[in-house]
């Protein structure tokens, strides 16, 4: 009975120990999980646009806002018009003021609204790029301002010129030959025989 009783005790505790390896697996493993799940939430947390500064704004101040953050051309001709507008707005409670706009390239050229944008009010930033330019292009134009929400700003311009059609070869001019007058003929007159002169005899 003594050897059931320390059987029965042994297993008992056996069984203790391994229900309590299993518990501490289980929360290892646990605890893996969320450590992963918590790295995956950082990792979407810090991930940021990289077009526009997303810094918390405060609630006083200008804020600028785009109708549009990219213009693609598409196909054009050579030598074609390159030019277009990027309107935005101040959505803030305070003037709004562009720094500075400066594109990628010298083959960008941007013009913008110098004056202050009221709140409610709208402003645009023109650019035009040299379509002599062949081939495809992506070029960039930085804004910077005193937007609290957005500082800094990238826009993007893209799209591809294509080469004109080379032109036919110009044909030789072939020389037009001049008609020849047609000489007109004289009627041919009748030979006239010339008058003799005949003596007349006269008999005495």
């Amino acid at each position: 009975m003594c050897g059931d009783i320390v059987f029965k005790t042994s297993a008992t505790l056996g069984s203790c120990v391994l229900k309590r390896k299993n518990n501490v697996i289980k929360i290892d493993t646990m605890k893996k999980f969320a450590l992963i799940c918590m790295l995956v939430s950082l990792g979407f947390a810090t991930v940021k646009a990289q077009n526009v500064d997303t810094t918390a704004a405060p609630a006083n101040g200008a804020k600028i806002r785009f109708t549009e953050m990219e213009h693609n051309y598409g196909t054009i001709s050579k030598g074609s018009n390159g030019g277009c507008e990027f309107e935005f707005f101040n959505d803030g409670n305070e003037p709004l003021v562009l720094n500075s706009v400066k594109a990628s390239c010298g083959c960008t050229t941007p013009s913008y609204t110098q004056k202050p944008v009221m709140p409610g009010q709208r402003g645009t930033i023109k650019v035009n790029y040299n379509t002599n330019n062949v081939g495809g292009f992506s070029k960039t134009v930085t804004v910077t301002s005193n937007a609290v929400n957005s500082p800094r700003v990238v826009l993007r311009i893209k799209g591809n010129v294509k080469a004109d059609a080379p032109s036919p070869a110009p044909q030789p001019v072939q020389p037009t030959a001049t008609p020849r007058p047609v000489q007109q003929t004289q009627p041919i007159q009748p030979a006239t025989t010339p008058a003799t002169e005949t003596n007349s005899v006269y008999a005495d």
